[in-house]
């Protein structure tokens, strides 16, 4: 008997706690309010490099702009690399010029001074080749005496030859050979130079978009591995908010519809755009699914607020999301 009376007891206090929420729901003019809260998509800033922090630019809490350093790591072996690579670079591009150029004025001349002495010697022997020859035909001179004078004759005209040779290759650029190979280290000359330009800049981070600075997760002096995170930011437009609509109200928040966002300390309501709304739903609280469950169904959705709205928000901040 005890036992039935409990019984009819909660069923009495559930019928009134019913009745409370719909009595106030009912007194509600307003539109209808979701739950939800703020989430952050954080910016883990670090280095591709290694080294010694050297100096922090930032603060938690601090609002940085685009392009603001954020922090420096030791650099002295990386300048020294990307000056050597500079002197490298400028090198090869002096030998390539040099070799498009052919050989210097003053040692074209020296080879045109020989070319005039070999001349004037081959010259002389052809003048002493005809006369021994006219000597020999008279019985004057030996024929051994004749086959020494035309081999000098052949020896002064093979020089003069090979002087010519030469100054012509001395007046011609370098074979294309030599030009595309030398051309080759001048291209391999600006990768290392680029690398290493890379690496230097590497070691003095800026942000790449405005946002707030969440955390510093090293010390000035310690050392940062190479891609380990140093400063977290959120940028605006990585704060976005969470909220759950039951099934039957969907049809209201349209990817791109606009929604408004209120929390407590934000003063007015912050506007905001729907970029995502969830293919599958869940039930709060977990429930077996049935006809007559079925309005406990909601979808979680997901919004975007305009730049100068998302600093009012934090993530993991309750708030409230209605329709404009």
């Amino acid at each position: 008997m005890a036992q039935g009376t409990r019984l009819r007891a909660a069923s009495i206090v559930s019928m009134v706690s019913v009745l409370a929420v719909m009595s106030a729901a009912c007194s509600r003019s307003g539109p209808a309010t979701y739950q939800g809260y703020v989430e952050g998509e954080f910016v883990h800033v670090g280095s591709g490099v290694a080294g010694r922090l050297d100096r922090l630019l930032v603060e938690r809490g601090q609002a940085v702009e685009s392009g603001a350093p954020l922090f420096q790591l030791e650099s002295i072996s990386e300048a020294a690399a990307v000056r050597q690579a500079d002197e490298t670079l400028s090198a090869t591009k002096a030998q390539l010029a040099d070799l498009g150029t052919g050989k210097r004025t003053t040692e074209i001349d020296v080879t045109r001074a020989q070319l005039d002495q070999a001349a004037a010697a081959e010259k002389q022997s052809a003048t002493e080749l005809e006369r021994d020859t006219a000597q020999f035909e008279a019985g004057g001179i030996s024929r051994a005496r004749l086959d020494a004078t035309r081999a000098k004759h052949d020896v002064d005209a093979a020089r003069v030859r090979e002087l010519r040779s030469q100054l012509k290759v001395a007046e011609e650029a370098a074979r294309p050979e030599q030009i595309r190979a030398q051309s080759a280290q001048v291209a391999a000359a600006h990768a290392a130079l680029d690398q290493t330009r890379w690496r230097l800049d590497e070691k003095n981070v800026v942000a790449k978009q405005a946002g707030l600075v969440v955390d510093t997760l090293f010390r000035v002096g310690e050392w940062v591995p190479a891609g380990q995170p140093v400063v977290r930011m959120l940028p605006p437009a990585n704060v976005k908010v969470r909220f759950f609509v039951p099934e039957a109200a969907l049809g209201g928040f349209p990817v791109g519809g606009k929604v408004s966002v209120g929390c407590g300390g934000c003063g007015n309501p912050v506007a905001a755009t729907v970029s995502y709304v969830s293919t599958e739903p869940e039930f709060t609280p977990p429930v077996i699914y049935s006809n007559e469950t079925r309005s406990k169904l909601v979808f979680m959705l997901e919004a975007r607020p305009a730049a100068e709205g998302a600093a009012k928000l934090r993530p993991g901040q309750p708030v409230g999301v209605v329709l404009p």
